[in-house]
Protein backbone atom coordinates (compact mmCIF):
# COMPACT_ATOMS: atom_id res chain seq x y z
CA UNK A 1 0.00 0.00 0.00
CA UNK A 2 2.82 2.33 0.58
CA UNK A 3 4.37 2.11 -3.13
CA UNK A 4 3.64 5.62 -4.44
CA UNK A 5 1.10 5.58 -7.42
CA UNK A 6 3.01 8.43 -9.01
CA UNK A 7 5.63 6.59 -10.03
CA UNK A 8 6.33 5.50 -13.83
CA UNK A 9 4.51 1.92 -14.40
CA UNK A 10 7.36 -0.11 -15.00
CA UNK A 11 9.65 1.55 -11.80
CA UNK A 12 6.37 0.90 -9.40
CA UNK A 13 5.50 -2.85 -11.04
CA UNK A 14 9.49 -3.55 -9.85
CA UNK A 15 8.58 -2.11 -6.30
CA UNK A 16 5.42 -4.06 -6.22
CA UNK A 17 7.09 -7.02 -7.12
CA UNK A 18 10.41 -6.34 -4.68
CA UNK A 19 7.96 -5.60 -1.76
CA UNK A 20 5.85 -9.27 -2.49
CA UNK A 21 9.85 -11.13 -2.99
CA UNK A 22 10.78 -9.49 0.22
CA UNK A 23 8.10 -11.57 1.97
CA UNK A 24 8.37 -15.01 0.54
CA UNK A 25 6.04 -14.34 -2.35
CA UNK A 26 8.69 -15.22 -5.14
CA UNK A 27 9.19 -17.60 -7.61
CA UNK A 28 12.39 -20.19 -6.77
CA UNK A 29 14.47 -19.36 -9.90
CA UNK A 30 14.46 -16.96 -12.87
CA UNK A 31 12.63 -19.64 -15.20
CA UNK A 32 9.41 -19.06 -12.91
CA UNK A 33 8.78 -15.41 -14.51
CA UNK A 34 10.31 -16.43 -17.93
CA UNK A 35 7.70 -19.36 -18.09
CA UNK A 36 5.10 -16.45 -16.84
CA UNK A 37 6.56 -13.81 -19.90
CA UNK A 38 5.51 -16.80 -22.09
CA UNK A 39 2.46 -17.48 -20.65
CA UNK A 40 0.87 -14.05 -20.78
CA UNK A 41 2.01 -13.80 -24.42
CA UNK A 42 -0.18 -16.62 -25.58
CA UNK A 43 -3.05 -14.85 -23.80
CA UNK A 44 -2.09 -11.55 -25.71
CA UNK A 45 -2.32 -13.78 -29.18
CA UNK A 46 -5.49 -15.09 -27.71
CA UNK A 47 -7.37 -12.24 -26.92
CA UNK A 48 -5.79 -11.05 -30.69
CA UNK A 49 -8.16 -14.14 -31.68
CA UNK A 50 -10.62 -12.69 -30.29
CA UNK A 51 -10.88 -9.51 -31.65
CA UNK A 52 -11.55 -8.71 -28.14
CA UNK A 53 -9.81 -5.15 -27.38
CA UNK A 54 -10.73 -4.97 -23.31
CA UNK A 55 -8.84 -8.38 -23.61
CA UNK A 56 -6.00 -7.11 -25.87
CA UNK A 57 -5.17 -4.10 -23.26
CA UNK A 58 -5.31 -6.30 -20.23
CA UNK A 59 -3.31 -9.19 -21.70
CA UNK A 60 -0.93 -6.83 -22.54
CA UNK A 61 -0.33 -5.50 -19.34
CA UNK A 62 0.04 -8.89 -17.68
CA UNK A 63 2.66 -9.49 -20.03
CA UNK A 64 4.67 -5.95 -19.42
CA UNK A 65 4.32 -6.75 -15.64
CA UNK A 66 5.84 -9.91 -16.45
CA UNK A 67 8.73 -8.97 -18.27
CA UNK A 68 9.17 -6.46 -15.30
CA UNK A 69 9.41 -9.12 -13.05
CA UNK A 70 11.71 -11.45 -14.93
CA UNK A 71 14.21 -8.04 -15.04
CA UNK A 72 13.37 -7.41 -11.35
CA UNK A 73 14.72 -10.75 -10.96
CA UNK A 74 17.68 -10.25 -12.87
CA UNK A 75 18.60 -7.37 -10.92
CA UNK A 76 18.22 -5.39 -14.27
CA UNK A 77 16.31 -1.72 -13.67
CA UNK A 78 13.53 -2.17 -16.32
CA UNK A 79 13.38 1.80 -16.53
CA UNK A 80 16.69 1.72 -17.79
CA UNK A 81 16.60 -1.00 -20.06
CA UNK A 82 13.72 0.18 -21.98
CA UNK A 83 15.28 3.89 -22.29
CA UNK A 84 18.57 1.86 -23.47
CA UNK A 85 16.18 -0.41 -25.90
CA UNK A 86 14.06 2.68 -27.39
CA UNK A 87 17.48 4.70 -28.24
CA UNK A 88 18.99 2.13 -29.92
CA UNK A 89 15.75 1.63 -31.82
CA UNK A 90 15.65 5.59 -32.28
CA UNK A 91 19.45 5.28 -33.63
CA UNK A 92 18.76 2.02 -36.09
CA UNK A 93 15.46 4.04 -37.44
CA UNK A 94 17.61 7.53 -37.94
CA UNK A 95 20.13 5.20 -40.20
CA UNK A 96 17.05 4.18 -42.14
CA UNK A 97 15.66 7.53 -42.91
CA UNK A 98 19.44 9.14 -43.57
CA UNK A 99 20.38 6.28 -46.04
CA UNK A 100 17.08 5.90 -48.06
CA UNK A 101 17.45 7.80 -51.40
CA UNK A 102 13.55 8.36 -51.12
CA UNK A 103 10.89 9.04 -48.58
CA UNK A 104 10.23 7.14 -46.04
CA UNK A 105 6.58 6.62 -47.06
CA UNK A 106 7.69 5.16 -50.98
CA UNK A 107 9.93 3.22 -49.57
CA UNK A 108 9.29 -0.78 -49.19
CA UNK A 109 9.44 -2.40 -45.49
CA UNK A 110 11.98 -4.64 -47.85
CA UNK A 111 14.38 -1.59 -48.31
CA UNK A 112 13.84 -0.36 -44.35
CA UNK A 113 14.60 -3.95 -43.46
CA UNK A 114 17.73 -3.92 -45.57
CA UNK A 115 19.20 -1.13 -43.68
CA UNK A 116 17.54 -1.74 -40.11
CA UNK A 117 20.00 -4.60 -40.85
CA UNK A 118 22.90 -2.56 -41.36
CA UNK A 119 22.29 -0.88 -38.68
CA UNK A 120 22.64 -3.32 -36.36
CA UNK A 121 25.78 -4.25 -37.77
CA UNK A 122 27.50 -0.61 -36.68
Amino acid sequence: ADVPLNLPALSRAAKLQKRAASVGFDWMDVQGPIAKVREELVEVEEALIADDQDAIAEELGDLFFAVVNVSRYLKVDPELALRKASQKFEGRFNYIETHLNKSMAEASIEEMTVLWDEAKIR
